[in-house]
């Protein structure tokens, strides 16, 4: 035999290593696969596709019809850094759903129905540094813990979703934070929500689309940015009485009056006590 010839096995296991490392072997239906990665964009999917390459670093779902993301199967791509989920039909309960993906660093989970963002949601994603879930327009709560594990977090973005209220201590408690997308929500201002537009404030996060973050309601604030907001906020929450108000510091002030000259009366009584007692045993003194 040729000393071709006994190369050429080993030559044909080095192909196929070299295709399986580029992605080439395995590739999802319709997909394009590069070395780690798998792009299936605009594919119409209506299902998490199958036979992606346990390798797979970055995975692209974007403009699909997913509706759902099988926990099991994504557990597998345990060295997923990357997942482009937006413009899906993800939506309801996504609590557990990235258990086992805890090196993620990048997920967009924007243009999709999410209604809500419990603590459970993410708290697996221990790396997580950029996360969009923008453009959800059935979004109207997150919880106040939600990101409670995600101290690497540095990009946040929940702008046009159906959020009326966000509590401060969300993103206040983020050390990383640096970009927070908040335009085109329903933010209710009232004096709950002052604190947190206090925060804004006053700290170094960088707000994009800064003119479009207004008052939705009451009617009196709409529109209102969150600045003029806040100087609103402060005189009707913090220095305005009401009516009420003054009919109780009045009462409170009559009760303090009250009790007032009542101790001065029982002060002057006992006073007057005591001296004539005093007086009269000066006298029984004398006397003897």
């Amino acid at each position: 035999m040729s000393l071709s010839g006994r190369w050429q096995p080993l030559s044909l296991v080095l192909l196929l290593g070299m295709g399986m490392a580029s992605g080439s072997i395995n590739c999802p239906s319709g997909c394009s696969c590069r070395y780690l990665e798998v792009n299936c964009t605009g594919q119409q999917l209506q299902e998490f596709p199958a036979a992606i390459p346990l390798d797979t670093r970055q995975l692209i779902l974007a403009a699909n019809n997913v509706s759902y993301l099988p926990v099991v199967e994504l557990s597998f791509l345990a060295d997923l850094v990357y997942l482009d989920c937006q413009k899906n039909l993800l939506g309801d309960d996504l609590d557990f759903t990235f258990v086992g993906v805890a090196k993620l660093i990048y997920l967009d989970l924007s243009f999709n129905n999410l209604t809500q963002v419990t603590f459970s949601t993410f708290s697996q994603l221990l790396s997580l540094m950029v996360l969009k879930i923008s453009d959800n327009p059935n979004l109207v709560a997150i919880e106040k813990d939600a990101f409670a594990n995600n101290t690497w977090l540095r990009h946040l973005d929940v702008s046009r979703t159906g959020l009326t209220f966000l509590d401060t201590s969300t993103v206040r408690d983020l050390p990383n934070l640096r970009f927070l997308g908040l335009s085109d929500n329903l933010w209710h201002c009232n004096c709950s929500f002052l604190d947190f537009i206090t925060w804004m404030t006053e700290s170094n996060v960088h707000f994009p689309d800064a003119d479009n973050i207004t008052c939705y309601t009451p009617e009196a604030l709409r529109a209102l940015k969150m600045p003029a907001a806040e100087v609103q906020l402060h005189f009707s929450c913090l220095t305005h009485l009401h009516k009420q108000d003054y009919i109780f510091l009045c009462f409170i002030g009559f009760c303090i009056f009250f009790a007032g000259t009542v101790a001065a009366w029982l002060a002057g009584v006992c006073a007057v006590i005591y001296e004539v007692h005093t007086s009269k045993g000066e006298e029984d003194e004398e006397e003897d």
